[in-house]
């Protein structure tokens, strides 16, 4: 679903940035060399107002609140940000929802309907997944950011395109190219200007950071926030948090939740034990080569069902793993399972 948000911003306090409130850099806890060096990044390009970004992170990194952040952070603020997830909207209405179209352009087009590139106007467009945006609207987009210009289906003349279009994408999106399933020269288009997110697993130093600003948030101004036990700090140390900050909060809510009156949250109430003990065991599995040799095509569908059982069957998550597209491993699953009947 795509989301068109129109904010007057404000400058806000924080450490790291300005921004409008609820939408800013500061906004965005740690301390970490890691997660700093982004952020200088990124409050440097919100500084020029049309230079495309591309912002490379793991699900839950908060790669649309980097976008946020350069826009409201840049001389744009005042003008709309639009977001679309390439990935929620089918192949079919896609194109319309992008570059929008005429009445009459196909059957149940009644009226005119403005693009989302139109509906950005000067301020900043983000596409989110956009790894996943179908080959047949790859060139489209590609000839947009290079002309800086639109035809709606079905229209007769060009719009200008103004404003700066900011993608995001996850960290093996070179990959993905080097597959022949994104256009290499929309992946350079794209990357003007990139910002890579790193996974909370390699900042745990800002893991108990973060968890300490949501209980403060949690209690509210002038409120007491719940303290984290030594037990509670070591658990969320050892968790690898796969699911990143997003995996986080949820888990502090929950903690908060459990915790009831108690001033305390403890690693019972962080109910990630079980997750922890698991990420030690041997669940990811190997894969043995016999003295007789195994094919390519064995080697890779027993790497597929392995990462689909740490995955627990999730196919975007088991995707990511392995650097490809959904569209791609559902291709490769059910030839393993051809393969295997």
């Amino acid at each position: 679903m795509s989301r068109i948000e129109l904010r007057h911003a404000t400058p806000g306090a924080g450490t790291l940035a300005h921004g409008a409130p609820g939408f800013g850099f500061h906004n965005i806890v740690g301390e970490s060399q890691l997660i700093r060096h982004a952020v200088e990044l990124a409050e440097r390009v919100a500084a020029s107002r049309r230079t495309t970004v591309l912002i490379l992170g793991e699900t839950g990194t908060g790669k649309e609140l980097i976008a946020r952040g350069i826009h409201y952070a840049g001389e744009a603020a005042d003008e709309p940000f639009v977001a679309i997830n390439c990935a929620a909207i089918p192949e079919t209405l896609l194109e319309s929802e992008l570059f929008g179209h005429e009445r009459g352009a196909f059957s149940g087009a009644h009226a005119r309907k403005r693009g989302l590139l139109e509906l950005a106007g000067s301020g900043t467009l983000f596409l989110d997944e956009v790894h996943h945006l179908p080959p047949l609207l790859q060139p489209k987009l590609l000839r947009a950011l290079e002309s800086r210009m639109v035809r709606p289906l079905g229209g007769d003349a060009e719009f200008a395109v103004e404003c700066r279009i900011v993608a995001a994408a996850g960290p093996r999106l070179e990959q993905v190219v080097a597959a022949g399933e994104f256009r290499e020269d929309l992946y350079y288009r794209l990357n003007v200007f990139s910002v890579l997110l790193p996974p909370l697993r390699d900042r745990l130093e800002d893991v108990t950071v973060i968890a300490r600003h949501l209980l403060a948030l949690d209690a509210g101004p002038g409120g007491t926030p719940k303290r984290l036990t030594d037990d509670a700090v070591r658990a969320l140390h050892t968790h690898r948090w796969p699911g990143n900050v997003r995996e986080l909060k949820n888990v502090i809510e929950r903690a908060v939740i459990l915790s009831g009156d108690s001033p305390v949250v403890t690693a019972e109430h962080l109910m990630i034990q079980r997750r922890v003990r698991a990420a030690h065991s041997d669940a990811a599995g190997q894969i043995a080569i016999p003295a007789e040799g195994k094919s390519l095509d064995e080697i890779e569908a027993e790497a597929i069902l392995i990462t689909m059982r740490i995955t627990a069957g999730n196919q975007a998550a088991a995707a990511r793993l392995l650097g490809i597209s959904r569209p791609t491993l559902a291709k490769k699953l059910a030839a393993t399972r051809e393969r295997a009947r």
